[in-house]
């Protein structure tokens, strides 16, 4: 068994609205092994950000967590619950130095009238207690880490005028600055081209590896997780509904919601022209549906779908999918044969 460094148990988030309660994150459970890296793929409004804002004590103030824990396991020390403590304490003790966030717009993360330098030693400042020429020399030393060339001449520059490879690659050496366990990458590579892209996630890796950092993904781009993830955390509609190793994920996913996420990959070598994308809309939680959330979407959905939600059926000790076409009773299910063929090429 793999020590996990946070376990999410349970989470259960409403935000208030004019137009009443929604119910946006429903029992959720994600773990993150010390040292590796877990993705959290799903559409827009699945609930994604919403989980890991609850980790960092970034929610929004018409949030109302109705239950759950976010364990924060460090070595030699007892577990300590985050959801315990205020916003206040976990910005002192736990954001930036423990956890740190890298959001999905530079532009947005930086300030437009700070230089870079005084940006990445602010933290070090709060948090490390160092001297100015101390925290500078880290701060060149960080910057030379994430790639940036002439470090010492770019402390000086203002964020409008790097490039925005170069914009995310400073707010990975800000989110670094106080050597955290825990890394949060939030669409990291959303805003940038696809070489940028690359690069970036590389980068991700490489620093992984040298500072053993745990590192979470937020994404919808599935192959930014075939890329990073050792797990793979699918959600729908504020839920878990399917999880395990990125291989088991990729080539034998069982949620047909998951079908529909690999189906609607760009693929070079398909033969349809079109590309796929699941019919209809994730359902409004501000009316929680009844039964399987993804039933109205699910073309392979029963009787049961629309009267009780599915629990997760273990497929193998690292593998669940909360799906009913599990449950011994129901009718034989496969993959689509696209997606099958498509997958057999992922695997060649």
């Amino acid at each position: 068994m793999e020590k996990n460094i946070l376990s999410i148990k349970n989470l259960d988030i409403t935000f208030r609205t004019n137009a009443g309660n929604i119910h946006a994150i429903r029992g959720v459970n994600v773990d993150l092994p010390l040292g590796k890296t877990i993705a959290i793929v799903g559409e827009s409004g699945s609930g994604k950000s919403v989980t890991m804002k609850a980790v960092t004590g970034l929610l929004d103030d018409n949030s109302i967590i109705n239950s759950g824990s976010i364990f924060y396991n460090r070595a030699g020390e007892k577990p300590l619950d985050l959801l315990t403590l205020t916003k206040k304490e976990l910005r002192q003790k736990i954001n930036g130095q423990q956890i740190a966030m890298v959001f999905q717009d530079p532009m947005t993360s930086l300030d437009p009238t700070m230089q870079i330098g005084e940006q990445i030693m602010e933290g070090m400042f709060l948090h490390k207690k160092i001297s100015k020429s101390d925290a500078r020399d880290k701060a060149i030393e960080l910057l030379n880490l994430v790639g940036i060339i002439d470090a010492e001449k770019r402390m000086k520059n203002y964020p409008h005028q790097l490039s925005g490879g170069m914009r995310q690659r400073v707010v990975i050496a800000i989110a670094l600055s106080c050597e955290p366990e825990i890394l949060i990458c939030d669409e990291p590579t959303t805003a940038l081209d696809v070489t940028i892209q690359a690069r970036i996630l590389d980068l991700i890796k490489d620093i992984q590896s040298k500072m053993g950092l745990s590192v979470i993904y937020i994404t919808h781009d599935l192959g930014v997780v075939a890329k990073v993830a050792d797990y793979v955390n699918v959600m729908y509609a504020g839920k878990i509904i399917e999880y395990g190793t990125v291989d088991e994920i990729f080539y034998d996913p069982r949620h047909p919601y998951t079908w529909g996420l690999l189906s609607a990959m760009p693929d070079l070598e398909t033969d349809d022209d079109r590309l796929y994308s699941i019919p209809g809309s994730p359902p409004n939680l501000l009316h929680e549906p009844k039964g399987d959330a993804f039933a109205a979407r699910n073309k392979f959905a029963m009787k049961i779908d629309e009267k009780a939600e599915p629990p997760l059926f273990k497929i193998s000790d690292t593998h669940y999918a909360a799906t009913w076409l599990l449950h011994p009773d129901a009718p034989k299910v496969d993959m689509p044969k696209e997606l099958k063929l498509r997958l057999e090429r992922f695997g060649k």
